[in-house]
């Protein structure tokens, strides 16, 4: 892939550190900021993280006029650059260069452990992104490079799709709804003769006919009721002064 290496980047900045003259290392077991001397730094100011296409660089700077006092390139983390020492995780030992092709190491100190914590965290997140491009550009080098399957149609080649299972609907196949049973009451003023008797054989009884006190007399027996030639009857009303209404047109009316 192709990398816009005049792009830089800001990582993290930090706007206090120390930087500690160390001595040479005593043993392979690394260093320790306890060895140091912590209440006399060489050197105080602003620290930043930069990256420019696959590089790191931690630069120091003063934080006031901003000059550059020390570079640190880093082309991998964790690496020789910036190691962390064995007795504290605020300080860490930095291999600066002068562009001359010299180096020397230095300590480098945060006053707060979150401050240290970004500054791992920065370097971290940096290079797992190298780490994945790299990987992506590994994946499209091969792809690139392995024959492609061609899978269109030559000249004169068809196919033929085959679907089965499926039913062909009827040409008369809508089946008509079942007619809803039961015939509707006759309007007012029907003749009987053109009606139907009810199922059953029962017969309607003529409400005028009945004696209505017995209704509110529940202790007295009913009288049978008498058959009546008009199939539907005359419906009446039970009114409270009153024995019976006519009612007109063959209809019970609600008072």
């Amino acid at each position: 892939m192709a990398e816009d290496n005049s792009y830089e980047s800001m990582l993290c900045v930090k706007p206090e550190v120390h930087v500690y003259r160390i001595p040479p290392r005593a043993s392979n077991r690394g260093y320790r900021a306890a060895d140091w001397k912590l209440d006399e730094p060489a050197w105080s100011g602003r620290m930043k993280i930069t990256a420019k296409g696959k590089m790191a660089y931690i630069k120091l700077e003063d934080k006031n006029t901003g000059e550059l006092f020390a570079q640190a390139p880093v082309e991998q983390y964790p690496g020789c650059v910036v190691e962390a020492v064995t007795d504290s995780s605020r300080y860490f030992v930095i291999r600066i260069e002068d562009g001359n092709g010299r180096h020397a190491f230095i300590g480098l100190g945060f006053a707060d452990r979150g401050d240290s914590f970004d500054f791992n965290v920065a370097l971290q997140d940096h290079f797992k992104w190298v780490k994945q491009e790299g990987e992506l550009a590994k994946l499209e080098a091969s792809q690139s490079a392995a024959p492609k399957l061609d899978l269109s149609f030559k000249e004169g080649q068809t196919i033929k799709i085959s679907i089965g299972n499926i039913k062909k609907k009827d040409a008369g196949g809508a089946k008509q709804r079942p007619m809803a049973g039961g015939l509707l009451p006759p309007p007012p003023g029907a003749k009987a003769g053109g009606i139907l008797p009810p199922p059953g054989g029962a017969q309607t009884v003529p409400l005028a006919q009945a004696n209505t006190a017995p209704l509110l007399d529940f202790g007295s027996p009913v009288p049978a009721p008498q058959p009546s030639s008009d199939v539907w009857g005359d419906f009446t009303s039970a009114g409270s002064n009153s024995s019976t209404d006519a009612v007109k047109s063959g209809w019970v009316q609600f008072s």
